[in-house]
């Protein structure tokens, strides 16, 4: 079955054809390692690993790259470390906010069930020409100088936004149009307004490498050109990350990778998640619903947000609602329940799921086709359950679900209370039944034997729901 991904340049799903099925070759912008990353950030992670996993199913575990950078150089690191070492020299304070924050975004994203990808680099380590002959950016920074596309004002290295005549292509932003509605005098040293900074000059107070331009430091687009152009190449198969990331940081790498190296394209396929809410509201501390992923973390486990977030679709917007983790509980709780404690070989992955998966991410499908396979096993017994317990945790792991055995699981999730879906269904039903002919003695028993299992009914106008106590 063919492998189709919507990219967001020809703003079309395309059939993927790898550069080389040996090697195939994926870059994922990653976090500015300053503070927690927050719920949203998760998103990316999430996504991108499903495609890492899905690749890896195809082409093989050894022919598939990702490398996901950190971007430890930053006016944001510089501002927290000021912040929050004031005693310290401003460089000792950046590492120490910068460990601080990787390692935790680490832990972050391992309780979320993510693979590591198989190269993380951090942007400081490619700031200057290295020892090994990688891509770095002070050497990039030269030859868009000497291509025509880079000079030298007031202290900074700019981009020329007008010497690439398709710039702007990605995000569907006419140069024309922009250059007419930019603020010319607050940038009066550019060439033209829309002009970005590859170079930037600090001071004695701020980080800084020495440079044919004088002691300073990179911009932020240049270091992802860079890094993906060390570990992958002038040209990749997939570059990814958040929708907020097309512009600007998105069609400036664009510009600095192909005018740079004198190519046609940087990335075949761009492929780019959707934003997320918080109860139907943009995240923000003002409002009180900025959730980092360290928190929900401590109170649900990194399975139940994992599938929380692929119940919609990858480009589609997501809104992050308590019911919508109430119920992913519920449905990772029962699914445990199906597969149980069996450690022996898994088998084959279901087609439909790998299918469903190779339609550009279909996770809402596959998770409707999961529901499938743990219900065909009612009425089974012997080894045709014991295949479709395998194949229900071998599908589910190609969205990095159900990596666990049951009692895993549990000893993971002190508070987990696991219910089999398909009875707590049939139970309730009978409990409506029972009411609908006034038996309300049997309603209370069936109330009452829900309770012992840990759930607890909630009963509406418009029916009867059902939780998992907490």
């Amino acid at each position: 079955m063919e492998l189709r991904l919507y990219d967001t340049l020809t703003r079309e799903k395309r059939v993927f054809t790898p550069l080389d099925r040996n090697n195939v070759r994926m870059y994922v912008c990653g976090p500015t390692v300053y503070d927690f990353a927050h719920i949203g950030n998760a998103r990316p992670v999430i996504v991108f690993d499903v495609l890492f996993r899905l690749l890896r199913h195809r082409y093989g575990e050894d022919h598939v790259t990702y490398v996901r950078n950190i971007t430890d150089v930053d006016d944001k690191i510089n501002d927290r470390a000021a912040r929050d070492f004031p005693g310290l020299p401003l460089n000792e304070a950046i590492r120490k906010v910068t460990e601080e924050t990787a390692n935790q975004f680490h832990a972050d994203v391992a309780g979320l069930g993510s693979l590591p990808p198989t190269f993380e680099p951090r942007a400081t380590d490619f700031v200057l020409p290295r020892a090994d002959g990688k891509a770095d950016m002070v050497t990039l920074i030269k030859q868009l100088i000497t291509r025509g596309h880079a000079y030298e004002a007031a202290g900074e290295v700019l981009f020329d936004v007008q010497s690439m005549p398709d710039y702007g292509a990605l995000s569907g932003r006419k140069l024309d149009e922009q250059l007419a509605g930019a603020r010319v005098a607050v940038d009066a040293h550019k060439r033209n307004p829309a002009d970005f900074v590859l170079w930037k000059q600090s001071s004695e107070n701020e980080p800084g490498w020495d440079s044919p331009w004088g002691r300073g430091r990179p911009g932020w687009h240049i270091e992802c050109s860079a890094m993906s152009a060390a570990y992958l190449g002038n040209v990749f198969d997939i570059h990814g990350g958040g929708l907020d990331l097309i512009f600007p940081h998105h069609e400036n790498e664009i510009a600095q990778s192909r005018c740079a190296h004198g190519t046609a394209t940087m990335a075949n396929y761009w492929m780019h998640n959707g934003f997320l809410e918080v109860e139907g509201a943009k995240m923000s501390k003002s409002l009180g619903n900025f959730v980092t992923i360290h928190e929900q973390l401590a109170d649900w486990p990194g399975e139940v947000l994992r599938l929380n977030m692929l119940k919609t679709h990858y480009r589609s917007p997501i809104d992050w609602t308590l019911k919508g983790l109430e119920e992913s509980k519920r449905v990772i709780d029962s699914w445990y329940d199906v597969i149980g404690d069996d450690t022996r070989a898994l088998g084959e992955a279901d087609d439909d799921v790998v299918s469903l998966l190779s339609d550009d991410l279909n996770t809402s499908g596959v998770i409707t086709r999961l529901h499938a396979i743990a219900s065909s096993r009612i009425g089974t017994s012997g080894l045709a359950q014991i295949k479709i317990k395998r194949t229900l945790k071998v599908s589910a792991m190609l969205l990095g679900l159900l990596g666990k055995t049951k009692r895993e699981y549990l000893e993971s999730n002190p508070k987990a209370v696991l219910v089999n879906k398909d009875v707590v269904d049939a139970l309730i039903a009978a409990r409506t039944a029972a009411r609908a002919r006034k038996d309300f003695k049997e309603s209370d028993r069936i109330r009452d034997e829900l309770a012992a299992m840990g759930v607890v009914i909630k009963d509406s106008k418009e029916g009867t729901t059902w939780e998992v106590a907490r």
